[in-house]
């Protein structure tokens, strides 16, 4: 009676099989990796759009709370000073939700400050009375909205003599009035475009006799 032997793999066929098995492995951690890379950027663009959400909603419910309301007089002409508005700040009062400070009229200070070739964007707060501005009796440095910016401007709209809106301008010169529009441009440092903001002032008309004339 012969007795089978077993037959063993050749080394041909223990290459084949080493070289279809490192196939397959670098196959699966190429799709892992094409996985995590894919959610890595989904996490990192939802976090970014709910940044841009959150930064972009804080700037237009501040603007559109704009009063006019005086803080403070324009020492050349003596005329309040109700808006102050520059390619790179922006003063106006509005009042403050209680969830951000004592609430009531405060000047807010829109700044843009560059570091090299980055900008950011800050608030600085204080406390309005009586049409002057005072210091808090515990003074905070401005509060840091946004970082890591290429690009921050203003721009600001109004109507001119015959009712019709003028262009974006640059500078807001009639500082004892509210412009009827603000836009706020913001690109992120890589080159990348925020969505575009325009907010409107409910009061900027609200003045006795006044009219929606800037810088023209």
């Amino acid at each position: 009676m012969k007795r089978s032997r077993a037959r063993g793999f050749t080394l041909v066929e223990v290459l084949l099989a080493t070289v279809l098995l490192a196939a397959g492995l670098a196959l699966a951690f190429a799709t892992l990796g094409a996985a995590t890379r894919t959610v890595n950027r989904g996490e990192a663009m939802a976090e970014r759009g709910e940044r841009e959400r959150a930064v972009l909603g804080f700037l237009r419910s501040r603007i559109a709370a704009a009063r006019p309301v005086a803080f403070g007089l324009d020492e050349d002409t003596t005329l309040p000073l109700r808006f102050i508005g520059e390619p790179d700040r922006m003063r106006f009062v509005a009042n403050l939700p209680d969830y951000l400070g004592q609430g009531g009229p405060y000047l807010h200070e829109f700044g843009v400050e560059r570091n090299q070739d980055e900008r950011r964007v800050v608030l600085d707060l204080k406390v309005v009375q009586a049409g002057q501005t005072f210091e808090d009796l515990q003074p905070r440095p401005p509060e840091l909205l946004i970082g890591a910016l290429g690009e921050a401007h203003f721009r600001y709209r109004a109507l001119d003599g015959n009712g019709e809106l003028t262009e974006w301008l640059d500078r807001w010169e009639t500082s004892e009035q509210l412009p009827l529009l603000v836009q706020v441009t913001l690109v992120d440092i890589d080159g990348r475009p925020w969505p575009p903001l325009v907010v409107a002032l409910p009061q900027a008309g609200n003045l006795a006799g006044g009219s929606f004339v800037g810088g023209l």
